[in-house]
């Protein structure tokens, strides 16, 4: 059986009356790529951002590895081992490649205000830099300045800033957003790629892309879960077709 890295029970955030994720309960295995579906105003990025703890929660628990998150900040939630991704690029563009990726696999050292380390740490964290942009297919890229490169290519960089902080849990909110087709199915590609030695949560709106990786899916709308299982019976779910399609839709 399948072990569940992280739960989220009961997960609800308002503001005001409004409430943006409301009593959502959400199951990810270790292994899976699980993907959230959804029209736009369902509450997905919500989700992530009370997930990675950008956002703190109105009520609800979310546990990893059997360790509580639900008050904890996003950096805590980081180093307890959960990257995300935003919807916009989130990189410094006036570094190169390598500089971005440096400054993320350095969080993962205990103080950065260490100035007379051991050479073997500095060793380390050069090594984890050049693996993560290997993982990300930036390797020959690295003395690129990010500003000067595709989107696509930030949005890679963007994934291998976060690998360098060594997560078990990757959070990807609308990886494809803004892309042409040549830069999806190269994304599609790496996720793939990325699904063999991670968990994945994934918020695309790209259809062809969601039933291309994912294991699982669920659907939300208005905040709350409406249907959850494998791309097999969402895509043949009437209750989903009705909600996120229309009755006379289709996937």
């Amino acid at each position: 059986m399948a072990e569940v890295l992280l739960k989220a029970q009961d997960l609800t955030k308002n503001f005001g009356g409004l409430y943006a994720v409301d009593s959502v309960c959400l199951e990810l295995m270790k292994g899976e790529v699980h993907a959230i579906l959804g029209p736009n105003g369902a509450g997905k990025s919500t989700l992530v951002n009370l997930l990675s703890g950008d956002i703190m929660a109105t009520s609800g628990s979310v546990m990893f590895e059997g360790q509580e998150l639900t008050k904890l900040p996003s950096y805590k939630i980081s180093h307890c081992g959960i990257g995300r991704s935003f919807q916009k690029t989130n990189i410094f563009p006036k570094l190169t490649c390598f500089e971005n990726v440096w400054l993320a696999a350095q969080s993962r050292q205990k103080t950065s205000m260490r100035f007379f380390r051991p050479a073997r740490k500095m060793a380390d964290v050069k090594e984890l830099t050049m693996t993560s942009l290997k993982r990300c297919g930036l390797e020959a890229r690295a003395e690129t300045v990010a500003s000067s490169m595709s989107y696509g290519e930030q949005r890679q960089l963007e994934i291998g800033m976060m690998l360098a902080t060594q997560p078990r849990l990757l959070l990807m909110d609308e990886p494809m957003a803004g892309m042409g087709k040549e830069e999806s199915e190269m994304l599609v590609g790496l996720i793939k790629e990325l699904a063999q030695d991670y968990t994945l949560l994934l918020i695309e709106h790209d259809m062809d892309a969601v039933f291309a990786v994912a294991d699982r899916l669920t659907v939300m709308v208005n905040g709350r879960v409406l249907e959850t299982g494998t791309p097999e019976q969402i895509k043949s779910s009437q209750q989903v077709q009705e909600a996120y399609l229309g009755s006379e839709g289709g996937f």
